[in-house]
């Protein structure tokens, strides 16, 4: 490694094998820094990175968010090569379906969407908060979603009547833990945010609900993960403004 690429800025970003990590991978690359782009499924891990090329590799293990033994060993991976981390994308994510509700919900189901969407986004970032606190700037987003806002006319808590349940409540959880990480990191570097990436095209028939392309959800992402030092802490926001929670 040449030391201008030690000095590098390091990213990782889970859930990135497709869709919008895929595409956040690709655009933090092309603002140039180091990409690690990480995924429950190693072979398609290697293949996204080998599809996007220069800047971006695959994480050399695979990463289940939900798997304690696995987060470590992506941990110590890290920590071994390239031995820094300056900005955390916490985007892996899961869903049931639409048409879930509160009162009729499979809560083994929903167990399942809340240990990816909040505890496996909590277990990552504890796991690499001793990396990134050794960074000159570093940057922690969490992809939440509109469906964890009061605030979100079209798809918040109050504007989908009830549907999709286990993915607002645990968006709407992640969006507390954003608030609270940053609060306790407040005194430190470390710069804590969630994104709501919008209404992404990344699922068959999200066009006819008014999906937009990934390229321009993706830019929110990187837009939080590349903040100046100044920036804000502990906020919610989508393309760049503050979204109520």
């Amino acid at each position: 490694m040449t030391a201008t690429e030690e000095q590098t800025p390091v990213a990782l970003v889970t859930g990135a094998a497709r869709g919008l990590g895929r595409e956040v991978c690709r655009q933090l690359a092309d603002r140039g820094l180091r990409v690690l782009l990480a995924a429950r499924d190693r072979a398609a891990a290697d293949e996204a990175a080998t599809d996007l090329g220069g800047g971006v590799r695959p994480l050399p293990v695979a990463l289940d968010v939900t798997d304690p033994g696995s987060v470590a060993a992506a941990a110590a991976t890290i920590s071994r090569d390239p031995g820094r981390l300056d900005v955390l994308v916490n985007n892996a994510a899961a869903f049931v379906d639409w048409s879930e509700t509160a009162s009729g919900a499979d809560l083994d189901r929903a167990r399942e969407v809340l240990e990816t969407n909040l505890l496996g986004t909590w277990r990552v970032t504890q796991a690499l908060l001793p990396l990134l606190s050794a960074s000159p700037a570093p940057r922690v987003v969490n992809v939440s979603s509109g469906a964890g806002s009061h605030g979100d006319d079209a798809f918040g808590l109050r504007a989908r009547d009830g549907r999709a349940a286990s993915y607002g409540v645990s968006k709407a959880a992640l969006n507390a833990l954003t608030a609270t990480l940053a609060t306790e990191l407040a005194g430190t570097p470390v710069l804590v945010n969630a994104v709501c990436p919008g209404l992404t095209a990344t699922y068959p028939g999200a066009e006819a609900m008014g999906a937009r392309p990934v390229e321009e959800s993706a830019r929110g992402v990187v837009w939080a993960a590349t903040l100046p030092d100044d920036g804000p802490r502990g906020g919610f926001f989508r393309d760049g403004r503050p979204l109520p929670w």
